[in-house]
This record gives C-alpha cells, structure tokens and sequence, in this order.
C-alpha cells in the first residue's frame, strides 16, 4: 500500500511513496503528530540522484522489520534536500556537529520541538565494516529517548544554539586585497599539483575556486594561479568524470585523478564548470577550452532542458540498478561497433583495455592529449581528430539504445539561475544564440510558472505545479543571471525584473547589520534562522546575493543596492579572512568590488555592424569586473540610466569606459574601441 508520499510531486519523494515506512512529508500533520504522540521524529533527507540513498531504502526502508521498528516508535518523514535546502542546511549543521561530517541520506532524530538529538548518514541495515547497523541505532535512540530524555533535550537544545550561532562570525574589518591575496596562498597550499583540483580523493570539481583563480591571476599576476586553474580544466576533461560522447561532467570523482566518477549529473555542477571553462577560454584563448563549455552545454539542451523552457535537476548515477552501467564499454562492444582499425585507435586514444577499469568495463577518459597520442604513434592529427569524432558519434548513438538514468524532472529556481548564467555568458562569448535563447526560455519560464501574483518566487517546479516560498540563493542566482542575460541580449526587461527582485530580496532577507538569512521573514518557523557564508556545492547565498548586487548596482546606478551589496561583505570579513578555501564566491564578489570595475556603455550610431563588431570584440576578452551596456536592442523598453547622456560622435558607434559613472575619453569607431578595450583587458 502506498504511503503518504504517493501525492508528493518531487521524485525523491515518490521513490520511497512504496516503503513500508509510514512515510509523512515534512508539513503540519506530522509535525503536530509527534507533538500529540509525545514521539520523536526520525527525519531523512536525501535526493533522487543520490547512489546510497537508493542503498538505504533498498536495504532498510524497504524492509519490514526495520520499517516496523521505525513506524511503532518514531514519526517518519522523509525530505528532499533540493525542495526543501533550508531543513536540509539546518539538520547538516547538526549532523557535522555531532560527527565532524556530513553526506546523503541525512538521518536526524528530532524531539517533537524539532530538535536534533542523534544523527548520521547512511547505516547499514546490520553492523559491517566497522559502522553500527541501523537496527542498533535505533534501538540505542528508543532507548535514550526512553530512559534519559532529558539529557537528550538538553543536548539537543545545546546542539540548536550553536546553529543558531552559525553564520555570526563577529568579526568585522575594511575589505582590502590581502584577503585575496591570503586566498591565493591557502589555494596554492591545497593544490593537486600532479592531478589538479584540490585535495585527494574523493575529488570534487571545485569551479568556483578554479574561476576565482583566473581572476587571482589577472589582480597580482600570479603564473601559478593561472596554471593551477588550467592543469585543473585540463584534467578534468581529459578524465572518467568528462562524458567523452554526450559532453557534462558528474558530480565527483571517487579517485584523486577523476578516473571513476560518481556517475551522476547535477544541473548546478554542469552551469559552474561550463563557466570555468568560459574563463578558460577567455582567459587564454585555448579553443579546447571553448569546446568543453560548449559541448556541456549541448548536453544540458539535449538531456535536461523541459519541453516548456525550465532546466531540470539531475540525472541518476544507476540505471537498471548498476551505477554506471549506461556510460561504460566492454572491449568486445567497442569492436562491434567500429571496424576494427578505427576500433585499435580509439581504445588507445580511451585507454580501453580487455580488463577495463571499473568492475570490469571500461570508463572512456583520454590519459594523454589527441596531439601527445598523434606525436607517439606517428598519426596525422586532423585525421586522428576525425576519426575520433566519427567514433565518438558512432557510440554515443549506439549507447542512445540503452536505458538511460533515471532523471529529476523538477525545475529549480537557484539552479536555473546558475544555468541561466552560463548559458547567456557562454553564447554572447561564442555567438552561439542557441545558448542565450534557451536562457532566455529558462529565465521567462521562470517569471511565467513560478512567481506568485505579488511577484515573489517559488522555489520549485514540476509538471505544472509550483510551490514552496523562495530562498535567498533562488533570489540572488537569478539576480545574477539576469544581469549576464541583459549583458549577452541588451534588453532591458530582465534589467527590469532583476531590480524588482533586489527589492524583494532586500526587503525579505535583510539581516540588522549587514548580509542577508537564508529564509524571508514571511517563512515557516524553524528552529534557527540562518546565514549562509560558506560555499558547499553550490555558491553560498551570501556570496551570490553580494556579487548580484554589486553587478546590478553598477548597471542601474541604485546606490542601495551597491551599498547592500558591499554591506554583505563587510559581514562575511571574518569568513573570509579564516575560511578563504570555503568562500570563493564571496571571494569574487570582493575582487568586483575592490576593482578596478567599469562600467561599458556602446552607443550604437548608424553603422550597426560596427556596433556588433565592437560588442564582439568585448565579449572575447576576459574582463570579469566589468558590466555592460548599450542601446543597441532595438526591442528594448527599458532605458538604463547610465545610458542617459551618452551619445555616438560623428553617427559612428562610440564607446565609453566608465569608473563609478565617470568616463573616460570615447572611443569612436571600430578600431578605437578595440584599442581601449585590449588595454582595458591588460590592465584587469
């Protein structure tokens, strides 16, 4: 019989809506159920693509003498992190405190008061390898709850201050380039110099880190930031955790040289990394670079984009219930589909060998360069290239037979702001209007589904249904995307609603005293309100809010909305002096503040060729602290203020540098305006 869950729409939740666990969603009546019954809440929360939350449902969710422990002493309710980020950030604060770690599926046992008194991660259903079996956990928490409940409340109202606490750093100090440059050295220290990235295994992509050092770079001129954050791009497209055939990048490798990846596919990791291989290119001009973050965005269009415009959420590591299974290749299959010289040379360009490289297949990865492998074997490169590529095409249609992994179809607002970002940046860098037209799609379908009649968001989406109050981080991404959308289409309606939304946010989130919480203060009680400083796979909402504002600010001359940007850096002063490894977001909001920043006006004049001549010109050159503006949209309704003044000489199209609304000398025509912007470029 189905649980209460079978009338939830997230995916997660209706994997488990089965179980014989009686499942409650998180809502009223199981709150005030627990209450009524004087019950503890056994609270669980993971997400649809999450490998070993599949594990502990299969192994103990599913099983009827767990399922009946849990059902005759606890109120079970199950969350989908992506729906509901803010109990999921409350509840990891209280598992990372009690166990110095965190991951899904979350485990969390609550007092009626909501409360967290005992948790973990994933148990197995009996004791192996050293971790308690969930039976004896709970047991070992039925009988804390019954035997020594109140030093089990104490602990858990001791536990709910400190998360409370969280976010307060109480230092305070003037914002100074030494913060980045201290990011610089703790960036370094932590570096994979052999593998790239950050750390050992497992390793995570870390793009934010990786664009934070192009623009480490680019303020001190350190080489080292600069090849790191390549080294790091180019291991990692050259790895298992590349899709080699349909382009996206998994979540995570397992390894400390991203050979084996965790096999799923976020929406958020796919917008970042696409991004930082754009900074790559733009950087450096590495055309192989502009092909990664194309090609990622090419299998966004193809494999997660609704047919109505949103982008949806993730993609499972299993299908038919192997992880991995619809990504790797036996040696036999590869012979099968190609003829067998064209078969010898992609099995050494993709190292796959009769044996393979997880559990006895083959992950596709490419362990020297197409060149290094030419040079090695005496090929023609042009011809190995399209050899490749013929293959490549040749198995990505045969793989198109299999089953694919199952996917999360719902559509969230932080996430597609992420997307959104990189698919605008990406197309006006390579004048791909796919790209930017499907942000456009994304961006009203968004204003179209999924806000409220008072104009305020919802944070999630799925078959028609959207629900749940917004987030600051579902604010302020979409603040910033819009931003970049107005930069790569000139229209100024997302400008427009972009300001609508900073005043929402403004409005909802603010904190006394600088930086924003997580929730609005029209938001469901929990037991803390919290501020979100620290990057975690995402970018922190703090960090995002204050890059948003300070974009929008520049572009709309609104002195409040700077100053509430720059306000939430000042907060976040501690974090960023103590925890630089873990706050690159708000790290790159602070290298756009500090500057120099610019604004660029183009007017257009009456050669609009020139026009989009000069545009593109500025759209190739990495200038990250830089906002861009023009009345070159005919369609436009919007008129920016830092328009109003500026007019082309001599009809031709003119362009003007500005530094806080003061300018300098135009440039008038084509090549004047390329002169100003190379040297704009070198001196960023």
């Amino acid at each position: 019989m189905p649980n209460r869950l079978a009338t939830e729409s997230s995916p997660y939740l209706l994997q488990h809506a089965e179980n014989p666990v009686d499942w409650h969603p998180w809502g009223e009546e199981a709150l005030k159920r627990s209450k009524r019954e004087d019950r503890p809440i056994f609270l669980s929360i993971g997400y649809s693509a999450c490998h070993w939350c599949h594990v502990m449902e299969h192994e103990s969710f599913q099983n009827p003498h767990i399922a009946a422990i849990i059902n005759n002493n606890f109120i079970p309710i199950k969350v989908d992190r992506e729906e509901r980020p803010d109990l999921d950030q409350i509840y990891m604060h209280a598992v990372q405190l009690m166990t110095g770690r965190g991951g899904w599926p979350m485990s969390v046992f609550l007092t009626p008061e909501l409360t967290p008194f005992f948790g973990g991660t994933y148990w197995p259903p009996k004791a192996t390898l050293g971790m308690p079996g969930f039976d004896h956990v709970l047991h070992a928490v039925i009988d804390a709850w019954q035997n020594r409940r109140q030093l089990a409340r104490d602990q858990a109202q001791a536990l709910t201050n400190r998360i409370a606490s969280i976010g307060n750093s109480g230092q305070s100090g003037s914002l100074h380039s030494g913060l980045l440059e201290s990011a610089a050295n703790q960036l370094l220290a932590s570096a994979d110099k052999s593998n790239g990235g950050f750390g050992d295994a497992p390793k995570f992509p870390h793009s934010l880190d990786i664009q934070l050092l192009f623009r480490l770079h680019r303020r001190f001129g350190n080489a080292d930031c600069l090849q790191h954050a390549c080294l790091s791009l180019d291991k990692m497209a050259a790895g298992g955790i590349y899709d080699h055939l349909a382009g996206g990048f998994a979540r995570y490798s397992v390894d400390d040289h991203w050979l084996v990846p965790h096999f799923e596919k976020m929406l958020y990791d796919n917008a970042m990394l696409a991004n930082a291989f754009l900074d790559g290119y733009l950087v450096t001009g590495e055309e192989r670079y502009a092909r990664t973050a194309h090609d990622t965005l090419q299998y966004v269009l193809n494999h997660m984009t609704d047919s109505q415009g949103g982008f949806h959420s993730t993609e499972d590591a299993d299908s038919e219930g192997e992880e991995g299974k619809f990504y790797v290749w036996s040696r036999e299959e590869i012979y099968h589909a190609l003829d067998a010289k064209l078969a010898d040379k992609f099995c050494y360009v993709y190292n796959v060998t009769e044996g393979g490289n997880f559990e006895g297949k083959n992950i596709l990865h490419l362990p020297r360069s197409l060149q290094q492998a030419a040079h090695i074997q005496n090929w023609d490169l042009d011809q190995l290239e399209a050899d490749m590529a013929a293959a490549r095409q040749t198995l990505l249609n045969m793989r198109k037979q299999r089953i694919r992994p199952g996917k999360d179809d719902k559509v969230l607002v932080n996430w597609n702001g992420l997307m959104i970002d990189a698919m605008a940046r990406t197309g006006a860098a390579l004048s791909d209007v796919r790209f930017v037209r499907a942000a456009e799609r994304a961006a009203d379908f968004i204003r179209q589904r999924m806000s409220n009649r008072q104009g305020k968001l919802q944070h999630t989406w799925r078959q028609g249904n959207a629900k749940q109050d917004a987030f600051l981080d579902d604010y302020a991404s979409l603040i910033n995307s819009l931003v970049s959308l107005y930069e790569a289409t000139l229209d100024g309606q997302w400008i427009e609603w972009a300001t609508r939304l900073a005043d929402t946010m403004l409005a909802e989130f603010s904190t006394d005293h600088g930086g924003f919480y997580y929730t609005a203060k029209s938001h469901e009680s929990l037991i803390a309100r919290t501020k979100d400083l620290h990057d975690s796979s995402t970018p922190s909402s703090n960090g995002m809010a204050a890059y948003a504002l300070l974009r929008l600010g520049k572009l709309t001359g609104r002195s409040d909305i700077q100053s509430a940007g720059a306000n939430t850096l000042s907060d976040a002063y501690g974090v960023m002096q103590n925890s630089s490894v873990a706050c690159a977001q708000l790290l790159i909001a602070l290298d756009f503040f500090l500057g120099p920043s610019h604004e660029i006006v183009l007017v257009q004049g009456n050669d609009v060729d020139e026009a989009n001549q000069i545009l593109r010109h500025y759209r190739s050159h990495y200038l990250p602290n830089c906002v861009l503006a023009s009345d070159i949209n005919p369609a436009t309704t919007v008129r920016l203020e830092i328009l109003n003044g500026k007019q082309a000489i001599a009809e031709q199209a003119t362009l003007f540098v500005c530094e806080n609304f003061s300018c300098q000398q135009p440039a008038c025509g084509k090549h004047a305006a390329s002169i100003l912007l190379d040297r704009l470029a070198q001196k960023l």
